[in-house]
């Protein structure tokens, strides 16, 4: 499939478990902290002072050392974050914020702090479920996390501040919401692979030095020519896939990802954060906790799923790619009756499973050709 040019900036970026901006942000005197989960408001680790970044880790080849500490058995996301943790590769980086999504994450954390002792280690933990309650305890998470990162880092978190930096998070949503509403076209100006690496290397960057850029392009691509040798609109859904590369062998093969429902993926990431200026930590929690569906929150598996088809019909897919991480327990036990809640609404849906270091691609392009022909594409 033909891929539209992206900036040089981007494609420089997409391989940089680091992003060379937080290190021009280091340089300007502010400190860059690591996150791990879109449960995790950005926003508020990107008041003056902070840049919030969202680790990745693009170009591991193994985990032996991480094996030693987490078992084999836990998602491969969180072992490679330990492998180059222990490596040396974060160790820029100025503190961590963890949310307690899952034991697989909480065992990263608990080796992060035993192993590490990083300057700054906090853990954020989250409500299982959604609603009143549920918003007031993840506004009391963010305040203290506020006030720790005020403590440690000599940093304003008061209303003011925090407004600040949600109209800043919000201008970079803004962008990218128009870039994610141009794959609903016949004929999309930019790929499913594209969208991806704009997404993920902007998550790892300050928002304020990948703004201007995203728009240069966004405008570019409103008289761009669209992509139209494609054989399927499929929506990609499911567990973490910060991996562009993983996308272009889809699309290498013919399907075009038009979508992605996916905790770092398009829908519904890029909603607006709504602005309370008396208390944006508790728009901040309601926005967080409506923001992304993950299986870990409890009694939303209907709502899940409606979504999933809401998004199939709004980008007019063909088909659905459900993709989960191994070992990934959340998604293990929800994929199975997803895949079917799916199929018995009449849309093709295909189910993989998947290590986080793109492998055997091979198998890959024959399970997506085999896919597509099964749709008549």
């Amino acid at each position: 499939m033909k891929q539209p040019k992206l900036p040089s900036l981007f494609k420089e970026l997409v391989d940089m478990p680091v992003s060379r901006l937080v290190d021009q942000a280091q340089e300007q005197g502010r400190r860059a902290l690591a996150y791990t989960c879109s449960y995790m408001p950005e926003a508020l680790l990107n008041v003056e002072g902070l840049c919030g970044v969202r680790v990745r880790a693009p170009g591991v080849v193994g985990t032996p050392m991480a094996d030693t500490y987490l078992s084999s058995v836990i998602c491969s996301y969180t072992r490679s974050l330990l492998e180059l943790t222990l490596e040396g590769t974060f160790d820029s980086l100025d503190g961590w914020v963890f949310v307690a999504s899952c034991d697989h994450m909480r065992r990263l954390y608990d080796n992060m702090d035993y192993l590490l002792k990083p300057e700054f280690i906090h853990i954020l933990d989250v409500p299982h479920k959604s609603g009143e309650a549920a918003e007031k305890w993840m506004t009391e998470e963010l305040t203290e996390l506020a006030e720790k990162l005020s403590d440690a880092f000599g940093v304003d978190t008061g209303p003011e501040a925090v407004n600040r930096a949600v109209a800043l998070q919000n201008r970079y949503l803004d962008v990218m919401r128009e870039l994610s509403e141009m794959r609903k076209e016949k004929n999309p100006p930019i790929s499913g692979a594209a969208f991806s690496t704009l997404m993920t290397t902007s998550l790892a960057s300050p928002k304020d030095l990948v703004i201007e850029p995203l728009e240069e392009l966004a405008a570019q691509l409103r008289k761009a020519p669209g992509i139209d040798d494609h054989r399927a609109r499929l929506v990609l859904a499911g567990s973490q896939c910060d991996d562009p590369y993983y996308v272009g062998v889809i699309e290498d093969t013919g399907g075009l990802v038009v979508a992605d429902r996916t905790c770092t993926g398009s829908v519904p990431a890029l909603a607006p954060i709504p602005v309370d200026e008396k208390n944006p930590l508790a728009a901040l929690a309601k926005r967080s906790l409506s923001n992304v569906s993950c299986p870990r929150m409890m009694e939303d598996f209907k709502a899940r799923v409606s979504e999933v088809l809401d998004v199939v019909k709004e980008y007019q897919a063909d088909g659905v790619v459900l993709q989960t991480l191994k070992f990934c327990d959340t998604w293990g036990v929800e994929a199975a009756p997803m895949l079917s809640a799916i199929r018995e609404a009449g849309v093709p849906v295909l189910r993989l499973e998947r290590e986080y270091a793109l492998t055997s691609q091979g198998q890959l392009q024959t399970r997506i050709q085999a896919f597509l022909e099964s749709m008549g594409k």
